[in-house]
């Protein structure tokens, strides 16, 4: 079967994916490169039955849906809705609530919205990525509301606060003049337990190469222990205010994360905090070819395993 190429506009979007039957080419064909194969006996002959849309096994008569085994396994929305809603939600910058996306698709239940939104982001986080590497800031934050009256690292006592560890990737390129410059590659964003070295070393050896150079501010957790295997460039600022001078990237990108957070979600509790981060890190990381979000978003949707609603916690008024 031959692949779709990718839209590069709404326009093209709009017409390419523009029925059931498309969609559903094109999820076989990114869930099946090198065709079918029966997810029962492995076998590669089987019947496309038109009418029930799925696959029957030649070998076992078993009968497949594309969309069974997947993070969309067992929905009853149409593929073409998880197909815009994909789309919405890894192409647009600021992102999209659950209250625009049901607004958008013109779905009547939030919570089928908010399940598939929620599923979508499971599906932004691929399993065995590749970790950050070469010289990388890392420093954490609290995320949350208002924390009037507590300042540093205080404000862990305000209500409302979560702490998370980011890291960021430093690329360093010249400019049309030469000059030499740096910007931000790619990101990662965890919540914390707390800012023990423990963490902090969980944290990096899960999200970062060992060998590469980490850039730190002077607190404590970043110690011989958690920077045991990589090379540790460590600043004591005495004024904290000037904190982001020594990590400019990972800060801007706590203060964009904040703002998104807000801005697009009116805040997020702590429960459901973890996959507004994986969302946040997945389009940070493509956000120099954001219109390939979506294929790669269906590729991971498409390869892991089914998500029960029962595995959510409930939804609150905060997503």
């Amino acid at each position: 079967m031959e692949k779709l190429s990718y839209p590069k506009t709404i326009l093209e979007f709009v017409s390419q994916f523009h029925s059931d039957e498309v969609c559903l080419d094109y999820l076989i064909s990114s869930r099946w490169p090198e065709g079918f194969q029966c997810p029962k006996c492995k076998g590669s002959k089987a019947w496309w039955l038109n009418k029930f849309a799925v696959y029957e096994c030649a070998s076992c008569s078993q009968q497949t849906s594309p969309m069974s085994g997947t993070l969309m396994h067992g929905s009853h929305i149409s593929i073409r809705y998880w197909f815009w809603a994909a789309y919405l939600v890894s192409t647009g910058t600021p992102g999209i609530s659950a209250v625009q996306l049901q607004r958008q698709l013109g779905l009547k239940n939030y919570r089928t919205v908010w399940f598939m939104l929620h599923r979508l982001r499971e599906g932004m986080v691929k399993d065995g990525r590749v970790p950050l590497s070469g010289i990388v800031e890392a420093d954490e934050t609290y995320i949350g509301g208002l924390a009037k009256g507590y300042k540093g690292r205080g404000v862990k006592n305000a209500p409302n606060k979560t702490l998370i560890a980011g890291a960021v990737e430093v690329i360093s390129f010249f400019d049309k003049k030469g000059e030499p410059q740096e910007k931000a590659g790619r990101i990662r964003l965890q919540i914390l337990q707390s800012a023990s070295g423990n963490e902090i070393k969980i944290f990096l050896n899960t999200n970062v190469s060992l060998g590469s150079t980490i850039k730190t501010d002077g607190w404590k957790s970043y110690c011989n222990e958690a920077l045991a295997g990589y090379t540790h460039l460590q600043t004591v600022q005495t004024h904290p205010e000037h904190t982001g001078k020594f990590a400019p990237h990972i800060h801007q990108a706590f203060g964009n994360l904040q703002s998104w957070l807000i801005g697009t979600h009116h805040g997020v509790s702590r429960k459901y905090l973890q996959p507004y981060l994986d969302e946040f890190v997945f389009r940070f990381n493509r956000r120099e070819h954001p219109m390939a979000g979506f294929r790669s978003l269906l590729s991971i949707v498409s390869a892991k395993e089914p998500l029960k609603l029962s595995q959510l916690l409930k939804p609150d008024s905060t997503t």
